[in-house]
């Protein structure tokens, strides 16, 4: 049986070819990070809203010419890293 991140690996893949992006790189790791961050930080349904977010902020980046796929997905995730720090932070001092 396939581990958890073959099958993740398996899905992206899946994924991208039926969105017609093969070939995008994912950082699936990354990507759990920031959306496990979102949710410890926030509240759980934020780690789907955040993803979603983060990703079409970079596509919105990289199809606009501003950068290419790999800073702005790189740039769109340290700026949601950095708000769920935030957000954590607030969360404490309250």
């Amino acid at each position: 049986m396939a581990s958890q991140q073959e099958q993740l690996e398996a899905w992206s893949g899946r994924l991208l070819q039926a969105l017609e992006l093969e070939g995008t790189p994912v950082d699936v790791s990354a990507v759990l990070d920031l959306a496990a961050a979102a949710a410890h930080s926030v509240v759980r349904p934020a780690a789907p809203l955040t993803t979603f977010i983060v990703g079409y902020a970079a596509g919105l980046a990289a199809g606009s010419g501003q950068a290419d796929d790999g800073v702005a997905m790189r740039s769109a995730m340290a700026v949601a890293t950095e708000q769920c720090r935030n957000a954590a932070t607030e969360g404490d001092a309250q």
